[in-house]
């Protein structure tokens, strides 16, 4: 009964820090970049996405609630969040980036099982789960890779910031649009980050032309 109990509130205030991650993150990404509503508005969508992510994450493990694709998703969405806010420190020299790499190994691992737990387990392709496990691969061997260069870490940090951190709010709206069931089928998975990833790109094509790997 006491973890029936500790999984409904956990359950209840996943969704309630997601809806004020959803609005902190809009508004920090509608604001100038670098005043002061994009900087605490960002801070706020920080803290409370992570938390809702890592509710999520608590929540896959309790019984009676276990969930390979919700552990996964959970800790894609908690990756991008945290190396988003790390890369603002990535300007700095003699940097400890030991978490970082231990991080991205996380996500090759699990975004490695994402694609193989359905074809192995219930012989058959998800493919929900294979298209954010290749992406999830795709963006833990770069970052890994980055992260035993840190000269050139040193110059794409604002790159990295704004692409995490604007994934990181994909997943959010993601999140948003398939529980409430917005868009059919499987549109709602992939819609939001193929917009998204438009977003991205047109942000990082007006940066300095050093931020660009």
């Amino acid at each position: 009964m006491e973890t029936f109990s500790f999984a409904r509130t956990l359950i209840y205030i996943h969704p309630e820090l997601g809806g004020v991650a959803l609005l902190c993150g809009g508004i920090s990404l509608t604001s100038n970049k670098g005043s002061t509503p994009h900087k605490k508005f960002g801070l706020l969508f920080y803290y409370t996405m992570l938390s809702s992510a890592l509710a999520a994450l608590v929540i896959s493990f309790l019984p009676n609630h276990e969930s390979a694709f919700l552990f996964s998703i959970s800790l894609f969405s908690s990756y991008f969040i945290i190396i988003g806010y790390r890369a603002m420190k990535y300007k700095l020299r003699n940097i400890n980036l030991r978490w970082d790499k231990i991080l991205a190994l996380c996500l090759i691992i699990t975004s490695m099982g994402m694609i193989a737990y359905p074809i192995f387990w219930e012989r058959k392709i998800n493919i929900i789960l294979l298209v954010f496990g290749i992406a999830g691969l795709a963006f833990g061997l770069r970052d890994y890779h980055l992260f035993k260069q840190s000269k050139k870490l040193r110059k794409v940090w604002l790159r990295m910031h704004l692409g995490n951190m604007i994934g990181g709010y994909i997943a959010a709206v993601t999140a948003f649009i398939v529980v409430n069931d917005i868009l059919p089928g499987v549109s709602g998975w992939f819609v939001p980050g193929v917009l998204g990833g438009f977003y991205i790109y047109y942000w990082l094509i007006k940066l300095k032309p050093e931020q660009n790997v």
